[in-house]
């Protein structure tokens, strides 16, 4: 059978929108491909101060006939997801010596935790974080001295980051390497019935902080099917994690030997040797097509519409909104992973997880089998279950079926025949809302609007009894040039209540919610944002405002609403504290949301 043929009319669209920036950035990859081996270029001096601490590896730096592996490491023990990279390192130098090559820790990068600055002043940097760390990842490969290059990230904004620094250094191979998910704590519907009777004044803060520890309890990535394990299925799904790594807990061997083989797996592909593939190969039109499905097929964070353009970019392809939903039209949904569902990651993983995914898509057509990968040619590797056999690691064909089908469905039978993701247009802008846990009557509301410009006021408000009727909600001036896209996930629990109470409500914003929404109907990245004169600069309480994902719709249904002027308030505040100060530039040359609120691609 041939592949599917909106999936092939989308790739070629993309191709043909790209050919200019691609055959540009290609031709960059080239010339540097060419030049050769970047040790070559380094004089002695240079060399001396790169190998200077190095030990029992100086011999084999300075002879340069063997491979020297660049170590980017996004580790702090701040991120349950990042501490286990404290001993990466280590491991990875050890596996380099063992073929004879050498490795080096190139540089660090920072790696913020959502979790921790969830309504908080500090989650204004968030998403400017992942334009520092494509910064910060450029300065650390910038000494010249690697013939490849493996990523250590895991989370929200840090595998982004890390992907656009690859994608710019192409000419080198790059593998990344995952740290697995945390073992299952406190069931998530249970955390999210306690956040709710937070929220109603129920419980107390004990009983909140009694559920949260329990539900985020060690190290490994949170369970829920957020931003940082969509990242996971992501790399999976274009080709640059080993097959199978992404949902392997830290602990155990099988982790060390992923971990191990990774990085011989970047030495391998190396200019010096024969199977040479460097990463603007793997990144290309169909890896991203790839990728897309991939969010599409399991339900993934909507953070991911703003990271795949934005990652596309330093390839040099243009991604645009109706890509992702002329894909969601033909992908089934697959999954039900919390909060789209009640499992965790590690149900997901153990019902068959990515391989499965991966597999049955191939079957049905629907994923371009013919893409270069860190593994080697061809997607269908990735259908594989790494396992070890009398202590070596090798993979093996999946079972072929779902162990549980509450959890994971084959294409032939999926949850939903599209994917998780709708576009939504109108005359209040352009934005995206996640509906794969939104009830179908729940997709379309058509009421009074209460306009905010911050969630706490909205949060207020529901705390003084002021939500009586359906309403959409209205959160504004939260986009990347007002104060840098803060997610707001502070506004679910409340907005949960309503829809529990008996209200439809919808929330309608310039700001990000991430695939945490959950059942709440959140039309986001409404763009062009409100701080540079957007649609939703000019809505008023009262106005009739109509949401409607079946449709693919948003609408302000008044008659003098095109004529009107946009509200313009002080957003002075948001340029001072918590370091914002130093993200001035980032919020005065930021991009529309719609071509990812990137500043540096």
């Amino acid at each position: 059978m041939s592949l599917n043929p909106t999936v092939a009319a989308v790739t070629e669209r993309i191709i043909e929108r790209s050919r200019p920036t691609r055959t540009q950035y290609l031709a960059r990859m080239k010339q540097a491909i060419e030049e050769g081996p970047r040790r070559a270029h380094l004089s002695c001096g240079n060399q001396a101060h790169a190998y200077a601490a190095m030990g029992g590896d100086k011999d084999a730096l300075v002879a340069e006939r063997a491979a020297n592996l660049g170590i980017v490491t996004a580790y702090n023990d701040m991120l349950s997801a990042h501490q286990p990279f404290e001993t990466y390192p280590q491991i990875i130098k050890s596996a380099a010596r063992e073929i004879g090559a050498t490795a080096q820790v190139a540089g660090g990068v920072p790696a913020m935790c959502d979790g921790v600055t969830q309504g908080q002043v500090g989650m204004e940097l968030s998403l400017f974080s992942r334009d520092t760390i494509a910064l910060a990842a450029g300065i650390a490969l910038s000494h010249n001295t690697f013939d490849s290059a493996v990523f250590l990230g895991v989370c929200d904004k840090i595998v982004p980051g890390l992907v656009m620094s690859a994608a710019t250094f192409g000419y080198l191979p790059s593998v990344f390497i995952p740290a697995g998910p945390m073992s299952s704590g406190l069931p998530n519907d249970e955390k999210a019935l306690v956040r709710k009777q937070f929220a109603t004044g129920e419980v107390g803060r004990d009983a909140l902080m009694a559920a949260e520890m329990a539900s985020y309890h060690g190290a490994g990535t949170c369970t829920f099917y957020g931003t940082a394990n969509s990242n996971q299925m992501l790399m999976e799904f274009m080709g640059l994690h080993l097959p199978g790594a992404s949902f392997v807990p830290p602990e155990g061997d099988l982790r060390e030997a992923l971990t191990r083989t990774a990085a011989q797996r970047a030495l391998a592909i190396t200019a010096l040797g024969n199977e040479f593939t460097p990463v603007c190969d793997v990144l290309d039109e169909r890896a991203f097509v790839n990728g897309i499905i991939g969010l599409m097929a399991t339900g993934g964070s909507t953070n991911l519409v703003l990271h795949l353009p934005a990652m596309a970019r330093a390839a040099g392809i243009i991604l645009d909104l109706q890509d992702f939903e002329d894909l969601s039209k033909v992908v089934p949904l697959m999954t039900k992973v919390y909060p789209n569902g009640l499992a965790d990651v590690n149900h997901f993983h153990a019902a068959g997880g990515l391989g499965f995914v991966i597999g049955e898509l191939l079957g049905k057509n629907i994923l371009h089998d013919d893409v270069k990968t860190v593994a080697g040619d061809g997607l269908s590797r990735y259908a594989q279950d790494p396992k070890l056999v009398d202590g070596k690691l090798t993979w093996v064909e999946g079972l072929g079926r779902s162990e549980n089908e509450k959890i994971l469905r084959p294409a032939s039978n999926p949850f939903s025949e599209s994917g998780g993701l709708k576009r939504l247009s109108g005359n209040a802008g352009t934005g995206m809302m996640k509906v794969s846990a939104v009830k179908t009557e729940h997709q379309n509301i058509t009421a009074p609007a209460r306009v905010f410009t911050t969630q706490d006021a909205v949060k207020d408000a529901f705390k003084a009894g002021e939500f009586t009727e359906d309403t959409v909600v209205v959160v504004r001036f939260q986009g990347p040039k007002s104060n840098g896209m803060p997610e707001l996930h502070g506004l679910t629990p409340c907005l949960s209540v309503l829809l529990d109470r008996g209200l439809k409500v919808a929330l309608l914003t310039d700001g990000r919610m991430s695939g945490a929404s959950g059942k709440v109907p959140a039309a986001i990245h409404v763009s062009p944002e409100a701080a540079v004169g957007g649609p939703l600069a000019k809505i008023r309480d009262g106005d009739m405002v109509e949401v409607n994902a079946i449709t693919g719709e948003i609408n302000v249904l008044e008659d003098d609403f095109e004529a009107r002027q946009p509200a313009t308030p002080d957003l002075s505040d948001n340029s001072h504290g918590i370091g914002r100060e130093l993200f001035s530039v980032f919020r005065d040359t930021v991009g529309a949301s719609t071509d990812g609120a990137a500043v540096v691609v």
